[in-house]
């Protein structure tokens, strides 16, 4: 592989691991969130109407800013009936076909979500529930995790190139 593609490989998988780390400590203060609204809530009788919609915009920014990262250590689900017993050579090569395709979802999904962050931004969009937050710091967490995992797909296709082509 040409140096310019093995330096965007090593920088997004970098980048990735570094979001997915970090966003595996949301669940935990995801489980804060929910255990204080808990305790609030029967304890003390005090409910919070954020509480539960707070908790929700974390697991958002949990797996939205974990997918590349997930990628990275081929945590998706597969259907593994056919592919698992392939060689690394033959996983790369049906990689290679599939790959673009899930590269063009992840491009619509990000045209989609720069769609709704534009939206959200303009007319101050805010969460139809009582509480009523703006919506545009999770739109910009999805946008980011969707460009994210796309450019890790990118990464992933060039790395199934190389498998498929037996370099390193």
């Amino acid at each position: 592989m040409p140096k310019p593609i093995r330096l965007f490989v090593k920088y997004i998988e970098s980048v990735n691991t570094v979001v997915g780390k970090f966003s595996m400590y949301l669940v935990f203060a995801m489980g804060g969130i929910l255990l204080f609204e808990s305790v609030s809530r029967t304890v003390f009788n005090l409910p919070h109407i954020w509480a539960v919609e707070i908790a929700q915009f974390v697991m958002a920014a949990y797996y939205l800013l974990g997918g590349g990262y997930s990628m990275i250590i081929d945590g998706h689900v597969r259907m593994d009936l056919l592919y698992g017993p392939w060689s690394k050579q033959r996983k790369a090569i049906a990689d290679l076909i599939t790959g673009p395709i899930l590269i063009f979802y992840l491009v619509v999904l990000f045209i989609g979500s720069i769609s709704s962050l534009e939206y959200a931004i303009e007319y101050k969009q805010k969460s139809y529930t009582p509480w009523g937050p703006p919506l545009v710091p999770i739109k910009v967490i999805m946008s980011i995790g969707i460009l994210l995992m796309l450019l890790q797909a990118v990464a992933e296709w060039f790395k199934d190139l190389s498998k498929a082509r037996g370099e390193k």
